[in-house]
């Protein structure tokens, strides 16, 4: 069954998977099937219709499955923990009260752009999501704003710095790839980023905000809530304990870049706590005293509280899982090869080019550091012998490729789509439009600079 009606095998490979993409969407929105289960059975049924041998499938869904939740299902699980101690504590709500304080209702969603665009700077989109999503639902709560008017702009900025800024790690694996200057590019990344975050982020979320009207999931709502009338802790402590993985993260990220070969053992030691999960594990056990103890709860508090925060994140879990395996059956059948082939065939300027096999890739696969990585690959022998082509731009360009179209494939689809409980159609017509408005702006503005620089 590897071709069809004539095609080439790598036209057949895309066919079969836009056809399992489709049985997936419908089974979920139309007939309301879990989510879990049918990812699953989509990935089982693109690997038989792409030819792949049965051991070879299941190979495929249980690496992918476990490979996904390796590291985000600590993640998940030890972000979450940090955000139950902000709620119960009153940490989340202090900082949501001082924004709004600062910024006024009307602009606090601006605020909360910019929150993401700093965040996002030293962590995986994942883990910003975690760290920040017990603040915007209390900030929603309280400015009793549409959730995705407050969501979206900090999506739009994690997301932006997830693709555009370096010292991010992925926009690191181009500039590696493309032998680019990381100042050139931290530079053009923020001319670039910053309009592009503002236009999908507050003005975006604005629009679609007013459209679609959504509820955080009951169960995490309940416990990112406030707990009656109580005394708030200070800013400044809270601020500091949610922004210590944050920190510690920098902290790797700019030890690798002035040692890349980790020569000293202070590299070693910086890149070891600034991994996310040792980031992480150190900013929850620090929570326990800083926003538990200090707090006045007692120790059976402190470890309740990190326990029944727990059975809510289940099913996330699972489901981005199976969005991980449903990934790697379309990169390990070849789909993400045979479009970058196609791709390839075409003559067209440097900084499309790169836009577009990111993008391509980044549509097949699902994961936007695959596609900055495959495009990469495929880019950097062509702009090696591309004179006077804007190498740093070139990064920009991948980067934001990888951005576009996220949908069932991406972990981070079924993230979003469960953490502000949307149907799949909302989350397309949400997240999907944002990272789409991402990544065509972006394009649009490196290609304007290039004119200039």
């Amino acid at each position: 069954m590897s071709t069809i009606f004539g095609f080439g095998h790598n036209a057949t490979l895309i066919v079969w998977a836009l056809v399992s993409i489709a049985f997936l969407v419908i089974l979920i929105a139309k007939f309301k099937w879990n989510p879990f289960v049918t990812l699953l059975l989509a990935a089982l049924a693109l690997g038989f219709l792409a030819g792949m041998q049965p051991a070879a499938i299941i190979k495929s869904v249980t690496g992918g499955l476990g490979g996904t939740l390796g590291t985000i299902a600590i993640v998940i699980g030890l972000g979450t923990m940090l955000g139950k101690m902000m709620a119960e504590s009153g940490g989340a709500e202090r900082i949501a009260t001082t924004l709004v304080d600062l910024f006024g209702e009307k602009r606090v969603h601006w605020a909360m752009m910019v929150v993401g665009f700093i965040v996002g700077i030293p962590v995986f989109f994942e883990v910003g999501v975690i760290l920040l999503i017990p603040i915007v639902f209390i900030v929603a709560r309280k400015t009793r704003m549409s959730l995705l008017q407050i969501g979206i702009p900090v999506l739009a900025g994690l997301s932006t710095v997830h693709g555009l800024v370096p010292p991010h790690p992925a926009p690191m694996i181009a500039i590696d790839a493309y032998k680019a200057d990381l100042g050139k590019t931290i530079l053009y990344s923020l001319i670039v980023g910053l309009p592009t975050a503002i236009l999908a982020g507050p003005l975006f979320g604005r629009f679609i905000g007013a459209r679609i009207a959504v509820e955080p999931p009951a169960k995490l709502a309940e416990q990112f809530a406030s707990a009656g009338e109580r005394k708030l802790p200070g800013f400044g402590i809270t601020l500091f304990t949610i922004l210590l993985p944050v920190m510690l993260m920098l902290i790797g990220s700019i030890a690798n870049i002035l040692d890349r070969e980790a020569t000293s053992g202070l590299t070693v030691f910086c890149e070891f706590i600034g991994n996310e999960v040792i980031a992480l594990l150190i900013a929850v056990v620090f929570s326990f005293f800083s926003l538990g103890f200090a707090r006045g709860f007692s120790k059976e508090d402190v470890s309740r509280f990190a326990s029944e925060c727990l059975a809510p994140t289940a099913t996330i879990i699972l489901i981005i899982g199976a969005g991980g395996a449903f990934k790697q059956v379309l990169i390990d059948s070849g789909v993400g090869n045979a479009i970058a082939a196609i791709a390839t065939s075409a003559h067209v300027n440097i900084i499309f080019f790169a836009w577009f096999i990111a993008a391509l890739i980044r549509v097949a696969t699902g994961s936007a550091t695959i596609a900055m990585t495959t495009a990469a690959g495929i880019v950097a022998p062509i702009l090696a012998q591309t004179p006077g082509a804007n190498v740093e731009l070139t990064v920009l360009a991948t980067g934001a490729g990888s951005l576009i179209l996220s949908h069932v494939n991406d972990a981070g689809f079924w993230m979003v789509k469960e953490f502000f409980n949307m149907s799949v159609p909302q989350t397309l017509k949400s997240w999907t439009v944002m990272e789409t408005i991402l990544s065509v702006v972006g394009l649009m503005l490196i290609l304007l600079l290039s004119m200039a620089v």
